[in-house]
């Protein structure tokens, strides 16, 4: 079988080498050229060095969209994480009707986010109406809006995680905890999460990527008003491409630094969590 496998590996994996490389590969190393040239098609693009870069830079809305983004990630980091181990806490005890509330709570991530978006701005719009204003009157409703409609949406996801790694502890080892005395908090902190660390950083790491890179909640909840103080950084790279004509290249370059900046910030969690694993 493994001589087999070896003599007929180059075959089994050319199919799907040949179509990462056309389909990422390629389109990666293509989109890094093009944030140092001026275009509007990829056949007319002409090399304009790292001027894209410095108009980025300069650009106070793509800066103050990247802090606003910064703080939209950090709070759907706590509270997401927060409250769906709470949730997967409490539901991975043999409890009558679990797998109801899991299903149920599981539910919300199966819609799409544009879907989503507009559920949730017809609810909340709904609900500050009594006030008379609306979602995109201040920028803090905008954000408080999606904080919401993304806890929604991720929390169920993972809750399911965390169940899974709750309900793989021995249960000799929460009984020898109970035998030397440990309360419900002590059970949490030092015997329940240090041994569900992995999960943990897989959770954290999710919830860091899918908060950056959110798109299609943000344009379908405000689409970045009032004004742009909504955008995230994805809606207004978006925004460089399509509404700005000769900003391509700078979109573009937008794009690199956006990619720099979420790959070292997740890199980061990833390399702290996993040395609390193996402190674990």
């Amino acid at each position: 079988m493994e001589k087999a496998f070896k003599k007929r590996f180059v075959i089994l994996v050319l199919p799907t080498l040949i179509a990462f490389t056309v389909a990422f590969i390629i389109p990666f190393i293509l989109g890094i050229y093009l944030s140092f040239t001026k275009f509007t098609t990829v056949a007319d693009a002409q090399w304009v060095g790292l001027s894209n870069y410095i108009v980025a830079f300069q650009d106070k809305d793509f800066l103050a969209s990247l802090w606003f983004t910064v703080k939209f990630v950090l709070v759907n980091l706590v509270t997401i994480n927060l409250i769906a181990f709470a949730l997967a806490y409490v539901l991975s005890r043999k409890l009558h009707g679990t797998n109801i509330f899991r299903t149920v709570i599981f539910m919300p991530n199966l819609l799409g986010g544009i879907v989503l978006g507009y559920i949730w701005q017809l609810i909340i719009n709904g609900v500050l109406a009594f006030f008379k204003t609306t979602l995109t009157v201040k920028a803090s409703y905008g954000f408080w809006g999606m904080v919401i409609a993304m806890n929604w949406q991720m929390i169920g996801y993972m809750m399911v995680i965390y169940i899974a790694a709750i309900q793989n502890i021995s249960e000799d080892v929460k009984e020898a905890a109970l035998i030397d005395g440990v309360n419900r908090r002590q059970m949490v902190t030092k015997i329940i999460l240090p041994l569900i660390m992995p999960a943990i950083t897989i959770c954290l790491f999710m919830t860091t990527t899918n908060a950056f890179k959110m798109f299609d909640l943000n344009l379908a909840l405000t689409a970045g008003l009032p004004g742009k103080s909504t955008s995230l950084v994805a809606l207004d790279i978006y925004n460089s491409f399509y509404n700005r004509m000769g900003y391509e290249g700078i979109g573009q370059a937008k794009a690199v630094l956006f990619l720099l900046i979420v790959a070292a910030i997740s890199v980061t969690q990833l390399v702290v969590t996993r040395r609390k694993e193996v402190e674990s």
